[in-house]
């Protein structure tokens, strides 16, 4: 959700690329160069729902598969969402990615001058620990190795730098969840400062 970009406040699909760790390039989506779509099926930038419904709070909850992963041969970073592929960053847009990634992330993200007094939501907008059907969750975590292998990720480390505006965690889910986390939270409140 990014009202100050789409003008309203839909989950949507997106990218954004950086060379230098957001030190002045990248972008997001297709508004500058650097993504190359290959795939037009799926709309980069559009809404969630074109890919799935949206989960409700205690109600049914919906999956969105997302692979990214680096061409051997090429050196591009293909971009997978479901079983389409929608296209690569070029390796030559990257300083420190030409040869591999030495860390992955996961999670939600919130940009605000004060994050403490920020309404934004970050996932459904309730924390980790009220666990599945009402936290937001990503699972089934993997990493892909030099071999072109999907392996769960070693040496997981959960950071929160608000954890009192939004949080992640990873106990409580089900044996078919493998590698997982909950995250999210409601942003502003009595506690978060």
């Amino acid at each position: 959700v990014f009202p100050g970009l789409y003008n309203d406040s839909n989950p949507r699909l997106f990218i954004y690329w950086t060379r230098n760790a957001y030190h002045g390039t990248g972008c997001y989506n297709l508004m500058c160069p650097g993504f190359v779509q290959t795939n037009n099926e799926i709309t980069i930038g559009g809404s969630i729902t074109q890919l799935s419904p949206i989960s409700s709070y205690g109600g049914p909850q919906y999956d969105i598969t997302i692979l990214v992963w680096k061409d051997p041969k090429g050196g591009n970073w293909w971009l997978q969402v479901g079983n389409n592929v929608l296209g690569y960053w070029p390796s030559s847009i990257f300083t420190n990615l030409k040869a591999s990634a030495t860390l992955v992330e996961w999670g939600g993200e919130m940009e605000s001058p004060d994050v403490g007094a920020s309404t934004a939501q970050m996932g459904s907008g309730h924390f980790p620990k009220e666990g599945f059907g009402k936290a937001s969750y990503i699972r089934n975590i993997q990493v892909v190795d030099s071999s072109n292998t999907l392996q769960s990720p070693s040496g997981l480390d959960l950071l929160a730098t608000r954890p009192n505006c939004y949080n992640v965690q990873n106990d409580g889910a089900g044996t078919n969840f493998g590698t997982y986390i909950y995250y999210g939270g409601p942003g502003r409140n009595p506690n978060c400062q």
